[in-house]
């Protein structure tokens, strides 16, 4: 019998170790080393279909040196999610021998938008749903529940990775589905599912599969406290795309965002409603972003950020309050509050406006993330309109970054940010002077700054 070896693999970056120690010497990480037990080497076992052995992830190896310039161009068939949004995230569909990752918080919404999507597809094309973490009885309650058609859908509740691929191989689906695949497990490794090496392995294996029979595979993948995947680290890299599919039991607005896709844009975002029949996709996600009171509130502003491929209109609002602490607390939900402090300084310094006795309470209305710097003007003309108590026009909207010497630098698709401003109403925007269009819309006024201080006379 041969002996049963070990490993240490780090849980961040999937480096190797020999032997366990304090420090990762690859990311530098601490406490991430844990033991995995290795399988055992079988003669002929890389060679075998399925099997986690030689052939790597992006399919079956060949020995043949094909020249760059020969390669056939011809642009991959996608195949429709049935969602214009999924779509969207995806960069345009489905690709046939793709590993698509999709993330999220329990009760994000993780399972149901699999579920719709695979009840949709199966009414023209093979779908294999596998479940290892609900029996069949409580998907199809769950079907039954949001009114899905269950007529074509093949289900297989089953966490045994050569079994699945064992059924794969015998149905040929185009598009396979795993939840989750922290319950996927291999008899060869001798570690409990949801482990690093059960994780790795599993989707290693599958993602094999994917490539050699041209198949569409579906992730289901948990998160941690911190949102970041659950899993090694080397599971981000063997995929084509992980989706991140966020949004609180509070709200009943989802967002999917693409955190990597080879096949499309990153950071593309998706806008999905739950609701009582599951997730509908939201075509327009200014609209819901932009319901306001009809009473314009002190620190209340609309900027115009970019996510992915297309505009959003949203709402910042500041609340500027007299502290009592002698470190007043500066809170910022939905932006950096790193950059929340470089602003409130460049605002002094630049604008002679002081804030260092104020508590700084910053917020994005819907949940959404603001993750470029074309929100800083926006976020120091609303902290300006709190400190003063005068509410800002209701028909103004305003983007660009802020620079430390107080120029306002111009920001990306600048012309296209003012016309989907200018479709939803607003007639007034301040904008950087490289930022402003040869024609401005009918209707709109499109004020230029240079500096912080000709955006605090333009109010």
């Amino acid at each position: 019998m041969a002996k049963a070896k070990s490993a240490f693999v780090c849980t961040e970056c999937g480096a190797e170790y020999r032997k366990w120690q304090g420090q990762c010497t690859s990311c530098r990480e601490w406490n991430t080393l844990s033991e995995v037990r290795l399988a055992p080497t079988r003669p002929g076992a890389s060679a075998a279909a399925g099997s986690p052995g030689r052939g790597g992830y992006a399919g079956a190896l060949t020995r043949d040196v094909v020249d760059l310039g020969q390669v056939d161009l011809s642009e991959v068939p996608r195949l429709s999610s049935t969602f214009a949004e999924f779509d969207r995230v995806l960069g345009g569909g489905l690709v046939p021998g793709s590993a698509v990752l999709l993330g999220g918080h329990p009760g994000a919404g993780k399972s149901t938008l699999l579920l719709q999507t695979a009840c949709k597809l199966a009414q023209g094309r093979g779908v294999l749903y596998v479940t290892g973490e609900e029996s069949l009885t409580q998907v199809a309650m769950r079907a039954h529940r949001l009114q899905l058609p269950t007529q074509g859908l093949k289900m297989l509740a089953e966490t045994s990775v050569e079994t699945v691929l064992a059924v794969a191989e015998r149905e040929r689906p185009e598009i396979l589905i795993i939840d989750s695949i922290q319950t996927m497990h291999l008899e060869d490794i001798a570690s409990a599912p949801g482990g690093v090496a059960q994780v790795r392995e599993s989707a290693a294996v599958l993602t094999r599969f994917a490539k050699q029979s041209n198949t569409v595979l579906l992730l289901v993948g948990h998160v941690t406290k911190d949102g970041s995947l659950a899993g090694p680290k080397v599971l981000e890299h063997m995929i084509d795309a992980s989706l991140l599919l966020e949004g609180g039991a509070d709200s009943r607005f989802r967002t999917l965002r693409g955190q990597k896709n080879r096949f499309g844009a990153v950071n593309e975002l998706g806008v999905f409603a739950m609701l009582e029949h599951g997730l509908k996709e939201v075509k327009n996600p200014s609209a819901i972003f932009l319901s306001r009171p009809e009473e314009q509130a002190p620190g209340s502003l609309v900027m115009v950020v970019w996510e992915g491929t297309r505009p959003i209109l949203v709402e910042v609002q500041a609340l500027l309050d007299d502290s009592p602490l002698g470190n007043p607390r500066r809170v910022a939900v939905g932006l950096d509050a790193n950059r929340l402090a470089m602003l409130l300084a460049v605002l002094h310094r630049h604008g002679g406006l002081f804030t260092g006795d104020q508590d700084v309470f910053l917020n994005v209305v819907g949940g959404v993330k603001v993750l470029e710097t074309s929100a800083d003007l926006a976020v120091l003309l609303a902290v300006v309109s709190s400190l003063q108590s005068r509410p800002l026009p209701r028909e103004l909207v305003v983007f660009g970054e802020v620079g430390l010497s107080g120029e306002i630098r111009p920001v990306p698709s600048g012309q296209e940010r003012i016309v989907e401003a200018a479709k939803h109403g607003f007639t007034r925007a301040i904008v950087p002077r490289a930022n402003v269009p040869k024609r401005a819309p009918d209707g709109m006024e499109v004020v230029a700054v240079d500096k912080l201080a000709d955006a605090l006379e333009a109010l």
